[in-house]
């Protein structure tokens, strides 16, 4: 059972990564960001672009509309900045929304279809959870395609961020 404080610093946390990633991306030399590699998102701005779209469709979820999306990712990302962009907006959402959640809202189950098909059933909270750890999923994708580029990815373990970032959630 997740609470509301723990909701809030995971809604914050999601956006540190964010930031660190996007900062790091966007630092990267020449076509590094936009270079096929091998994968499923075969590149580093379209791997970010599908949890931009995830994120978009739980937020859908959460807010009872249809989200318009019929897959997991759009043919092409959008510019790197213009991505960026979005999902700092949507960052900022999540974490407006987290700080509304009440204790029971936070358990309150959600229901809405799969894009693949399927029902799906999750409560606000586990949610979070998932959008956090799909996050974290791919981000280390993002993190072997810097290897392989041989840049160093940003360290964006939790626990960095519960040392370097003062949270006020209550």
């Amino acid at each position: 059972m997740m609470t509301v404080r723990t909701a809030r610093m995971l809604a914050r946390y999601n956006q540190w990564t964010d930031r660190l990633t996007f900062d790091a991306v966007a630092a990267l030399p020449g076509d590094e960001a936009t270079r096929p590699r091998v994968g499923l998102f075969k590149t580093m701005v379209h791997m970010l672009n599908h949890n931009y779209v995830i994120d978009r469709v739980f937020q859908a979820h959460l807010e009872g509309r249809a989200h318009g999306y019929g897959a997991r990712n759009t043919p092409e990302p959008p510019a790197l900045a213009d991505l960026r962009r979005n999902q700092e907006a949507l960052d900022e959402w999540y974490i407006g929304w987290a700080d509304r959640l009440t204790p029971q809202a936070i358990d309150e189950r959600v229901r809405f279809e799969y894009i693949g098909g399927g029902e799906g059933l999750l409560s606000r909270g586990e949610i979070l959870m998932h959008l956090v750890n799909h996050h974290s999923y791919h981000r280390g994708f993002v993190a072997e395609m810097f290897y392989s580029a041989q840049h160093r990815p940003p360290t964006t373990d939790l626990t960095v961020f519960l040392r370097d970032v003062p949270l006020q959630l209550d």
